[in-house]
This record gives C-alpha cells, sequence and structure tokens, in this order.
C-alpha cells in the first residue's frame, strides 16, 4: 500500500508518497482548489495499487481537501499533529520543511493503527457553526458590556445597572433612556455600544432559537436526560460529531476525557483523573452534572452514596460525569439508529 502524507497550509498543499517501509517514492505541491485536488488525484493513480491518504489533522486548511478525496472515493485518515512532530524528532533528517512534515505525517500513520477517518459534513457540524458563531457573539457582546460599564460609571457613579443584567431588553431600554439627552463623547459612545448590545442581543436569541428547533429534531433522546438544555444538547452533538464513529461506550468516554487514567506504582494499580479528551465535550457533561447534583435524586442519592463511603465532593462527582458520559453515548446512538430507520 501507498501512503500519501499531506502537510496542509492555506495556499497549498505538500504530499510525499512512501511504500510499506516507509521510504519516500515522490513528492508534489498544489494549490488548494478543487481543481488542484482533482489533479492530485491523477497524479497518485501513477503509483498504481491500493492508496491511501494520511492528512494532518488540522481541518480548518484540510476540509477542502478531504472533501474532495471523499468524493473521489479515496481512503483518508487524520494524524493528530504531536504524533507528526515525534516521528520528526526521531527521524535523520534535519531541519523543518513542508516535505519532512509531509514525511513525518506519512509514517505516523503507518506506525499507529486505528487513526480517525473524515467522512462528509452532515447536520452534525450545521449544529456546530450555528453554537460556535452564537458564543462567538456572546463573548463580542460580553466586551461590549464591560466597555459600557466603566462608561456608566463615569457618567453617573451613583447608578449602575444590576449584575448580568444587560443582555436583557428591558435593561438596555432603561440605560438608553438614561442616556438620551446627555452630551459629551462618553455620552455618545455609551449610546452606541447600548445599541450595538442590543442588536447582538437580537441576534443571540434568534440563533439559540434555531438551534433549539435543530436539536429537538436531531436528538430527542438526549433532549430527555434530566439537565440536558436543548444549548448543551447541541454542543454535545456539534463536538461528537457522529456516534458512530466510536466504537464502544468506554471509547466515547476516552474521547469526552471521563474515563479515567491508569498510574502504575510499584506493583500497585491506581487511576487519576484524565486531562485529555475533547474538553468542550466534557464542560458540557459537567454542565448536566452539576445540575443532576442539584435537582435530580438519582444523582443527589449516588452522590451522597459515594460520600459515605469515602470519596470526596470532587471524586463522586468525577464518577457522576462517567456515568452521564454512557447515559449521552446511549442517548446519540438511540437517536442516530432512528434517524437512520427514517431515512431507509
Amino acid at each position: 500500500m501507498v501512503t500519501f502524507g499531506v502537510d496542509a497550509h492555506k495556499r497549498t498543499h505538500t504530499i510525499v508518497a512512501v511504500d510499506d517501509n516507509g521510504k519516500p517514492l515522490g513528492q508534489t505541491t498544489v494549490g488548494t482548489t478543487s481543481k488542484d485536488h482533482l489533479g492530485l488525484v491523477r497524479w497518485a493513480a501513477r503509483f498504481g495499487g491500493e492508496r491511501r491518504w494520511a492528512v494532518e489533522d488540522c481541518r480548518h486548511l484540510s476540509r477542502r481537501l478531504e472533501r474532495d478525496l471523499l468524493g473521489a472515493g479515496e481512503q483518508i485518515v487524520r494524524v493528530p499533529p504531536k504524533l507528526m512532530a515525534h516521528v520528526r524528532d526521531s527521524a535523520r533528517t534535519y531541519g523543518k520543511s513542508d516535505p519532512i512534515d509531509a514525511l513525518a505525517v506519512a509514517r505516523a500513520a503507518q506506525r499507529e493503527p486505528e487513526l480517525p477517518s473524515p467522512r462528509l459534513d452532515g447536520p452534525d457540524r450545521e449544529v456546530r457553526l450555528l453554537v460556535d458563531h452564537r458564543e462567538s457573539l456572546v463573548g463580542e457582546r460580553t466586551r461590549l458590556i464591560c466597555r459600557l460599564r466603566w462608561y456608566l460609571h463615569e457618567l453617573d457613579p451613583g447608578w449602575e445597572p444590576k449584575a448580568r443584567s444587560l443582555d436583557s431588553h428591558r435593561t438596555l431600554e432603561e440605560v438608553q433612556a438614561r442616556l438620551n439627552g446627555q452630551s459629551g463623547v462618553v455620552a455618545r459612545l455609551a449610546r452606541e455600544l447600548a445599541g450595538r448590545c442590543a442588536d447582538l442581543t437580537l441576534s443571540i436569541n434568534a440563533l439559540k432559537n434555531e438551534i433549539s428547533a435543530l436539536t429537538e429534531q436531531l436528538a430527542p433522546a438526549l433532549l430527555a436526560l434530566p439537565g440536558c438544555g436543548p444549548l448543551t444538547a447541541a454542543k454535545i452533538l456539534g463536538e461528537t460529531a457522529g456516534v458512530d464513529r466510536f466504537k464502544s461506550r468506554d471509547a466515547y468516554a476516552r474521547y469526552n476525557g471521563t474515563a479515567p487514567l491508569p498510574v502504575w506504582s510499584a506493583n500497585k494499580a491506581r487511576h487519576r483523573l484524565s486531562r485529555t479528551g475533547n474538553r468542550q465535550l466534557n464542560a458540557a457533561l459537567h454542565r448536566i452534572a452539576l445540575t443532576q447534583a442539584r435537582w435530580h435524586p438519582p444523582a443527589k442519592a449516588m452522590i451522597e452514596r459515594r460520600r459515605t463511603g469515602g470519596d470526596s465532593g470532587r471524586e463522586a462527582m468525577r464518577i457522576l460525569k462517567r456515568r452521564l458520559s454512557d447515559a449521552v453515548f446511549q442517548a446519540l446512538r438511540s437517536d442516530h439508529s432512528e434517524h437512520i430507520q427514517v431515512a431507509a
């Protein structure tokens, strides 16, 4: 089998072909348009036999290439950058260049089994794009609110809006009413910031409604979990990117960082908290766990039972998150099966 290592960039992609022993067979550099990718497939066909593409996992640079290769029926695996870096450091070549990186990607793919494979974009990515855009708007509004509060304090130190209230139209209308008639640059800038905050709030609320509607359609079983709201469910959907690519619930727990890591000391085995995995997905599970720990009777009883048995509150929360990972995995599998049956 010929492996094609790809070092992806914004304007060009460098590809190195290697045989089963990691020996370079050829290299080329192409552009990043679909026409360039079609020519790349023709170039790869010269080597004959079975082939696969190893692409460094930087999807904002390689998404179009992966989509075009999948459309051409090619086999692709994604290589994490840390694996490529380790292979490059252990090679006999010196320096760092696009061909060296592409060769390291190909050799890392040959050494590591069961690397993830990309797939064509589906509704999960649409949900993720909407969630990411909403979070970006929320961050922008937060920055504007911080500046607005300082301007309001300068104009009238004796009055300030309630904490966490400048994301509501009622409070923003009150602020604009107090600013009307005031002169000066500070008042003018404060009025402008208040207007921009109001516009952003409208966009954020509209996105929330759109995300909620999509989530209800795609993941009803996930939404049925106690403590899992539409935005959290959308975050889980987008970050999971297809539950069918995980072979088991344990693999999913490893991906989201809730599976503990084994640590051996002499002849004693123990486990410690994992700091790896998808942290966005881990944070979503943590929000569900916090909600259930306060309001869901089975979760409250489990935490109390673990604490009575000698575990700390943090250890009990970790166990709850691990069990929630299994529940989320099962709900996602159920939703996925439902959609397959509807499509059939």
